[in-house]
């Protein structure tokens, strides 16, 4: 995973005056824009009170892949409803292209979300995504999707 120094950081209010998403459905703590409009880095802490670690799995609990693959969705619309002209929109998901599971992330982890703008219009866009822990490459796909009023 590349370093570099943010333009902005969002913290946990900020990103929740830019998405709509809340607990428990809000996976990301901490967003850094490091190019305006083209890449950010989201962090989330995983923490053994997620609700998901009850059934997912008991006794050996890991997050779900897909819990994981919104993760980087959610960074990718901080990096992009940040901006003024975005407001009063969300996004849906229109596509996940090759979509890979590397590695578990478990309880204790933190998970570096990393985003880079591909394709954007007023309409839709497409970014690459990438789930580090530490500097494991855990989870990676192409993530497609729609700009719509809310």
């Amino acid at each position: 995973m590349e370093t570099q120094t943010s333009v902005k950081t969002l913290e946990l209010a900020d990103i929740q005056a830019v998405i709509p998403h809340r607990y428990p459905f809000l996976l990301v703590d901490r967003v850094e824009i490091l190019q305006e409009d083209k890449k950010a880095v989201g962090t989330k802490c995983v923490t053994g009170n997620e609700e998901f670690f009850q059934g997912h799995f008991p006794g050996h609990p890991i997050m779900p892949g897909v819990l994981i693959v919104e993760a980087l969705a959610q960074t990718a619309c901080v990096l992009m409803f940040v901006k003024p002209e975005f407001k009063g929109k969300i996004a849906y998901f229109l596509g996940i292209e090759e979509a890979k599971f590397r590695q578990p992330v478990k309880p204790g982890q933190v998970l570096k979300l990393q985003v880079e703008v591909l394709r954007m219009g007023s309409r839709a866009g497409k970014v690459k995504a990438e789930a580090y822990v530490q500097d494991t490459l855990v989870t990676e796909g192409i993530l497609s999707f729609a700009i719509v009023d809310k």
